[in-house]
C-alpha cells in the first residue's frame, strides 16, 4: 500500500472517529436534560398528586393556599400555539407558493433574504413590539382587550415563525422537479393547479415538517409570551385575557425568588419535564405524518 493511501485512511478514520465523537456527545447532552428533568421532577410529584398536578385547574404554587393544577398553563400554551399557528402557517405557506411558482428569479432573491430577516430579530424585540403596537391596535378593536393578552402574543409569534415556514416549504417546493411542473402545463393545468395540486402535495412532507418546526417553536417561545401575555395563570380560552404559558412561568421560577430544594422549586422541572413531553410527543406525530405521505408519494 502506498504513503499516499495509508494518508487517506488515517485521515478518514480520524474523520469518522471526531464525527463518532459528535453523534455521541448529542446522545450524552439529551440524556442528560432528560435525567436531570426527571430526578427533580420524580421528586416533586412524591409530594404532588400526578393526578391534581394534570387535573387541577387552579395554579397558584408561590401563593397561599398553594394549588399545583398545570391544566392553566397548557390551555395558555396551546392558545398562543394555536393563534400563531393560523397566523403564521396560511402567510407563510402563500408566501412560499408565491416565491416557488409565481415569483419572478430577481424578485425572489429579493425578497427572501427581507423576509428571513425576521428570523434574525431577537423574540424580546417581538415582545416589545406586540406590547406598545400590537396590544393598542387591538385595543381599539376591542375595548375590553387587557394590557397583557394572549391575542397580541399570538399575532407576535406568527409573525416571527412566518420565515419558519415560507422558508422551509418553498425550499420543498423547490425540489419537485420542473418536468413533472411541465407536464401538468403541457395538460393544460393553470399556474394555481400547478402550484396547489402537483408543488404542494409533492412536497407535503418538507411542508408538513416545517409547520411541526413552527409549532413546536410557538410552543417553546418564551420572552413574547412573558412581555406580552402576561403572568396570570388563569384558565380562560378568551385571547383578550392575560395568561400565563409554561414557558413564562419557568422565567419566573428562574429568576431566583425561591429557595432551591424547596416545592416551588421543583415545579420549575415539572413543568418543564411536562413541556419536554409536549414537544417529543409532537415531533414523533409529524414523523409519522411524514412518513405516510412519502409512502403515498
Amino acid at each position: 500500500m502506498s504513503k499516499e493511501r495509508k494518508r487517506i485512511k488515517i485521515g478518514e478514520f480520524i474523520v469518522e472517529k471526531i464525527l463518532f465523537l459528535f453523534a455521541v456527545i448529542s446522545i450524552l447532552t439529551t440524556a442528560a436534560i432528560v435525567v436531570s428533568l426527571l430526578g427533580e421532577s420524580i421528586s416533586f410529584f412524591r409530594e404532588i398528586s400526578i393526578v391534581e398536578f394534570f387535573t387541577s385547574t387552579v395554579w397558584t404554587p408561590l401563593m397561599e393556599p398553594q394549588n399545583f393544577g398545570v391544566i392553566p398553563l397548557l390551555v395558555g400554551t396551546m392558545i398562543i400555539a394555536i393563534g400563531a399557528s393560523l397566523v403564521a402557517i396560511p402567510i407563510g405557506l402563500g408566501t412560499s407558493i408565491y416565491l416557488s411558482e409565481y415569483a419572478p428569479k430577481k424578485v425572489r432573491k429579493i425578497l427572501k433574504p427581507i423576509l428571513e430577516i425576521l428570523a434574525g430579530i431577537p423574540s424580546i424585540v417581538y415582545g416589545f413590539f406586540a406590547l406598545t403596537y400590537i396590544t393598542p391596535l387591538i385595543k381599539e378593536l376591542f375595548p375590553s382587550t387587557e394590557v397583557f393578552n394572549a391575542a397580541s402574543a399570538c399575532i407576535a409569534v406568527g409573525i416571527m415563525i412566518i420565515p419558519m415556514v415560507s422558508s422551509l416549504s418553498e425550499d420543498a417546493m423547490m425540489a419537485v422537479p420542473n418536468s413533472i411542473r411541465n407536464g401538468a402545463y403541457a395538460l393544460g393545468s393553470t399556474k394555481l393547479e400547478v402550484a396547489t395540486k402537483i408543488v404542494v402535495p409533492g412536497a407535503s412532507s418538507g411542508i408538513i415538517a416545517s409547520f411541526v418546526l413552527a409549532i413546536s417553536r410557538a410552543i417553546g417561545e418564551t420572552m413574547i409570551v412573558a412581555i406580552a401575555a402576561g403572568a396570570n395563570p388563569q384558565l380562560t380560552f378568551n385571547p383578550l385575557k392575560s395568561i400565563q404559558t409554561m414557558t413564562a412561568f419557568i422565567v419566573n421560577i428562574s429568576k431566583g425568588d425561591v429557595s432551591h430544594g424547596s416545592i416551588e422549586f421543583k415545579t420549575l422541572y415539572a413543568v418543564g419535564t411536562t413541556l419536554f413531553v409536549i414537544t417529543f410527543l409532537l415531533n414523533i406525530l409529524a414523523k409519522s405524518v411524514i412518513k405516510k405521505n412519502v409512502e403515498v408519494a
